[in-house]
């Protein structure tokens, strides 16, 4: 344990890194202490010049210090460290007299304050409650550098798995042509994102992008809707109106659940797609579009067709490049970041500060079908930002006569955190302490104190 300033490393424990600045020693043994009880990797400076040589961007955790100590102060150290990562959570330690400074500094961009004499479980929850922040900003960083990082082709196609890779090289590889697409995915797998992608990476980008679910556009103005009408053309027809594939031209027009447009429209669609033309209803002329045409489906459409459900000479048209979007039970690696993709997300919409997933909450995320795919997942989200019971809810815990304690309840995550990772890693030591971030020795102490074996995990 060390109070001198050289820190006992700045890798993330079990329960995240922890720098604590106090130029008393007394406090400093007493902060390192609770805080590595709790599960927390504490570096323990006597100065704020040695606390920075440990800050850095993307650093994965939390500074605590007291606001007077020679040389440079706590509000001192703060304000440099924010020009390092402005995002880095710093809890202040003040005296009495400077709460009003402590509420200022909070105004400033501190996280919070902590008023001495302080209980231990209050710096533990503070703690806990920064560094969980702190590990969903440094998230969004990675979710924001990997949707950056796959190219305008695929903005908003979240994950990491090789069918959503494969996903993105497909959109790569066609978007920028005029070639028609059939996009084939579950109810919920995101297929209008997946036309939206290959519009924005196309050249058709500054033109419009026109959407038409044809499962829910009554039959009788479907036909009105899609071609457009003269004036006159029908009783009510008072002026001319432009369809959506006229309106389209330039751009590109998107038909969901084109299984569901009517056999009588079928014929004249396949006309549009030979032709780039389209006569709109009591017209006798043809308006030439130039257009790219994205159709979605949920269904088989080779085998509607052979059912007589769909015309097979529209599937041959349309089946030229197909694009399959894998359902979520099939890329379940990827539950963890769409889930805190959507939690961002939530908590703008709801203006609600962002939730953490634990662990545990998150293995039951990911062991779930989603029969609703990614629709499904995100209206979970949703449901945990708002704090209301979802799949991503704790168990309701069994009554009883009094409740465990904080530190009954810091082992509990752990053992359940290091349980977790051994069985992902199958049983590999190695893997699993490269993946908590956490010196051997420590790793090991805990297996010890937890009862552990390697070999309980090993397939």
């Amino acid at each position: 344990m060390t109070v001198n300033g050289s820190g006992s490393g700045t890798g993330g424990g079990g329960a995240g890194s922890v720098l604590f600045v106090d130029d008393e020693r007394a406090v400093r043994l007493a902060g390192q202490q609770t805080l590595e009880l709790a599960g927390f990797e504490v570096t323990a400076c006597d100065g704020a010049e040695r606390a920075l040589r440990h800050v850095a961007r993307d650093w994965p955790g939390c500074l605590v210090t007291d606001v007077r100590m020679p040389q440079m102060d706590g509000l001192a150290l703060m304000e440099r460290v924010r020009t390092i990562d402005s995002d880095l959570p710093v809890i202040l330690i003040t005296g009495h007299g400077d709460v009003p400074m402590a509420v200022q500094a909070m105004r400033d961009g501190a996280y919070d304050f902590l008023e001495k004499p302080f209980p231990s479980d209050r710096l533990v929850e503070t703690v806990r409650r920064a560094v969980d922040k702190r590990r969903l900003v440094l998230e969004n960083r990675r979710l924001r550098a990997a949707l950056s990082g796959g190219g305008e082709s695929t903005q908003g196609i979240v994950g990491r798995t090789a069918g959503i890779e494969r996903l993105r090289a497909t959109i790569a590889a066609v978007a920028d042509t005029d070639a028609d697409v059939l996009v084939f995915g579950e109810t919920g797998t995101g297929k209008e994102m997946v036309a939206r992608a290959l519009h924005g990476a196309s050249a058709r980008r500054k033109h419009p992008f026109v959407a038409l679910n044809c499962g829910a556009m009554p039959e009788a103005i479907f036909e009105s809707e899609l071609f457009g009408h003269e004036a006159g053309a029908f009783t009510g027809a008072a002026k001319r109106r432009v369809g959506r594939i006229e309106h389209a031209s330039g751009g590109t027009l998107f038909l969901d659940e084109i299984e569901s447009m009517p056999l009588s429209l079928q014929v004249k669609l396949l006309r549009v797609i030979q032709e780039r033309v389209v006569e709109p209803l009591g017209s006798n002329e043809l308006v030439p579009v130039d257009l790219r045409v994205v159709a979605a489906t949920k269904v088989d459409l080779k085998q509607a067709a052979a059912a007589g459900k769909f015309r097979e000479d529209l599937y041959y048209r349309l089946n030229v490049v197909v694009v399959s979007i894998p359902p979520l039970r099939e890329r379940r690696d990827d539950v963890p970041l769409l889930f805190q993709h959507f939690v961002v997300q939530a908590a703008g919409r709801y203006n609600r500060e962002p939730r953490v997933a634990s662990p545990a909450q998150m293995q039951r995320l990911v062991a779930q079908d989603w029969p609703g795919n990614v629709r499904e997942l995100r209206n979970a989200a949703d449901r945990f930002v708002l704090g209301l019971e979802d799949v991503a809810a704790e168990p309701a815990a069994p009554s009883q006569a009094s409740a465990p304690s904080l530190a009954e309840r810091v082992d509990h995550f752990e053992k359940g955190l290091i349980q977790s990772e051994l069985a992902r890693q199958k049983g590999s030591v190695k893997a699993a302490i490269e993946a908590l971030n956490i010196p051997r020795k420590t790793f090991y102490d805990k297996l010890k104190r937890y009862g552990l074996s390697r070999e309980d995990f090993v397939e």
